[in-house]
């Protein structure tokens, strides 16, 4: 270690230490750990904290309920229970080492070493834990990477890949939320020569990881490299249009409006039909995220600043204020 957070409000206020401190005693130890440690470090707002102990899981059942907490079993075979605390819940997961890896189905064995256990996540930036004193631990190099802006898989990438092929998709979105510059080449090297994987994934799990990628700050950048690598190509089953991403992205900064993963999905991959179709097919959409996708494809081409007021409030009447706004956004990214 060499950081330490004093004051940290996310570490020191509400639910969490009063988690750690049920957790985090008579011979047992507990960290926050991951994504939290992360966005702590880079500045960035913590928005859920993930919790890694040495306890077993019927410990930490026992424990949390007898601290008046609700124990949820979520995951309790692979070692993880849901705490809820006044409403907010938080993932504690007993440290572990894997036995046997059957893709994501490992057999796995609980622990007490908090280095194996970081070593078998999946990102250096993600293996990050910190104790209940704002003590930071890295056992894979992560701050480092963390101070580059680097994303890199922890030990041989193709090991981490072919544990868990999602991993591809959370590389390129990890880069394009916290990355800078080009992606990790040997990162890189190791999801070109692992595609093949994508098609093992579930379609709702690879719809989760790219609808948070389109919205993640450097998403531009970072789907042109996947394009470049012919990955993008694998995910969307057809011909990205990267002009026309960047181009709504512009637009929705331009206005002030919050980023949308839908809406850029459609400027991304619809131009006619058939696209909203087979996206919907291809990732498994929801039924509203299909129907934006089918009106702006039916639509986009047609609407025109030169409707006047009147012809636009009963265009606006019909089709509701989300799939107007889908139709002006993506309109005026693609007009000369």
């Amino acid at each position: 270690t060499d950081r330490k957070f004093s004051n940290a409000a996310w570490l020191t206020s509400g639910a969490l230490p009063r988690l750690l401190t049920v957790l985090d005693c008579e011979g047992e130890e507990a960290r926050a750990v991951g994504g939290a440690v992360r966005n702590a470090l880079l500045g960035v707002p913590v928005l859920e904290v993930d919790v890694a102990t040495t306890a077993v899981p019927d410990e930490v059942v026992k424990r949390v309920t007898a601290a008046g907490f609700k124990a949820v079993p979520t995951g309790i075979e692979h070692g993880t229970v849901t705490v809820v605390i006044d409403k907010h819940p938080f993932e504690v997961t007993s440290l572990r080492k894997d036995v046997e890896t059957f893709g994501r189905h490992a057999k796995v064995e609980f622990g007490r070493d908090w280095r194996a256990d970081a070593e078998r996540r999946d990102f250096t930036i993600n293996a990050l834990s910190v104790t209940r004193d704002g003590t930071v631990y890295d056992y894979a190099g992560g701050l480092d990477d963390l101070a580059d802006r680097r994303v890199r898989f922890i030990g041989d990438p193709a090991k981490r890949i072919e544990e868990d092929y999602l991993r591809i998709l959370r590389f390129f979105r990890f880069h394009a939320a916290y990355g800078a510059g080009h992606p990790d080449a040997t990162g890189l090297a190791a999801c070109i020569a692992a595609r093949k994987g994508l098609d093992q994934l579930s379609r709702e799990r690879v719809r989760i990881e790219l609808l948070k990628l389109l919205v993640a700050p450097h998403a531009t950048a970072t789907l042109a490299v996947m394009a470049h690598a012919g990955l993008l190509l694998l995910v969307l089953g057809g011909v990205p249009y990267l002009a026309d991403f960047e181009n709504v992205a512009k637009v929705e900064a331009a206005i002030g409006m919050t980023p949308d993963a839908v809406r850029r999905l459609g400027a991304l991959g619809v131009v006619i039909a058939e696209d909203a179709e087979r996206l919907w097919q291809k990732l498994r959409l929801t039924n509203n995220e299909h129907e934006r996708l089918a009106s702006m494809a039916e639509g986009w081409r047609r609407i025109s600043p030169a409707f006047g007021d009147s012809a636009a409030k009963a265009l606006l009447y019909r089709l509701n204020a989300q799939h107007f706004t889908d139709h002006a956004l993506l309109g005026w990214a693609r007009s000369p």
